[in-house]
């Protein structure tokens, strides 16, 4: 039977969480239909994640490297993973929906003569079929995909899926994909990296986000102080981007980022629905606003109805005090 192909994102030889979540979601939905689980790995340092991701169910894992691997475009990685796909007689090709794999997929996906199913959140066997579930109308229902066609290429959200167990490593080949140098429309001529390292927001296990009810940036020093506590990362939303106080890389919603942590913290976050459709799929959503109707109440797990200015250095003291430190 035709197979199941996982594009992995690895950075410096070491493979994306949200790969390794691609990886295990391939692995179940290759046994549930009987077919077998490959991989692809693109760029500088690919050996090395393809050593990793050899060891996460695929029975094969392609490399592609070489001068015209040695950045990420769209174009040459969309033309390397239908490649790949045609290789290993792939029926479904899986990869992480990051900022990466949501340029990604559809451009693999149009060499391969189809439509990509986006940012999915939960899949399902049905009669030898993939079903695919993902959220629209902005987080605020679930819709059901079946792909009529004879590829699927589906981009899977982080966190919404787990990593599989290691095992035994499959084989790991050189793959040539037969991108020729002088057809790149596109050059990278430089990638300027961020200064610090930091967890990405959509790979993040809990995120701490502030809003306008903090009245001001320098105010964020409790958003990072509880997000310090807890081991999390700093969010913010659209208003508070747009205002300046915060990059543009922590915003979450329907126009940055959207995140599936365990927990997900808004304070000072009136809950736009902008905002609910980066948000709503977290594990467990804790809001602390002082306005009671608020919408974020209506999704959140467990609510505080205060002053950000009184409940925060609170919060964030009971934190440090319950793990040892305050």
């Amino acid at each position: 039977m035709a197979g199941i192909l996982v594009y992995v994102e690895q950075k410096d030889g070491a493979p994306k969480k949200s790969s390794l979540e691609a990886l295990g979601e391939g692995a179940r939905l290759a046994k549930a239909l009987g077919a077998p689980l490959g991989a692809v790995v693109i760029g500088p340092g690919a050996a090395a994640a393809a050593a990793v991701a050899a060891r996460r169910g695929p029975a094969k894992v392609l490399v592609v490297e070489g001068p015209a691997a040695a950045a990420f475009r769209p174009a040459s990685y969309g033309r390397a993973v239908a490649a790949a796909a045609r290789a290993l007689d792939a029926t479904v090709v899986l990869m992480g929906a990051s900022a990466q794999g949501r340029d990604l997929a559809p451009a693999a996906a149009a060499r391969l003569g189809t439509s990509p199913v986006s940012d999915c959140t939960g899949a399902s066997v049905e009669g030898g079929k993939v079903a695919w579930t993902r959220p629209v109308y902005a987080g605020k229902a679930l819709a059901r995909v079946v792909n009529g066609g004879p590829v699927t290429v589906a981009s899977l959200r982080p966190n919404a899926f787990e990593p599989g167990p290691e095992g035994t490593a499959g084989a790991v080949e050189a793959f040539d994909p037969g991108i020729p140098e002088g057809d790149l429309l596109v050059v990278v001529k430089e990638v300027m990296a961020a200064a610090a390292k930091r967890v990405d927001l959509t790979e993040a296990d809990i995120i701490v986000s502030g809003g306008r009810g903090l009245k001001g940036p320098e105010h964020f020093g409790l958003v990072e102080g509880l997000a310090a506590a807890l081991g999390g990362v700093v969010g913010a939303s659209r208003a508070v981007v747009d205002a300046g106080w915060r990059p543009h890389a922590e915003q979450v919603g329907q126009t940055g980022k959207t995140v599936s942590p365990k927990l997900y913290v808004a304070l000072g976050i009136s809950g736009a629905i902008q905002h609910l459709a980066g948000m709503t799929s977290s594990r467990c959503i804790v809001a602390v606003n002082k306005d009671a109707d608020a919408p974020i109440f209506k999704v959140a797990d467990y609510g505080i109805v205060g002053d950000v200015f009184e409940v925060v250095p609170a919060l964030t003291k009971a934190v440090l005090a319950a793990k040892g430190g305050g």
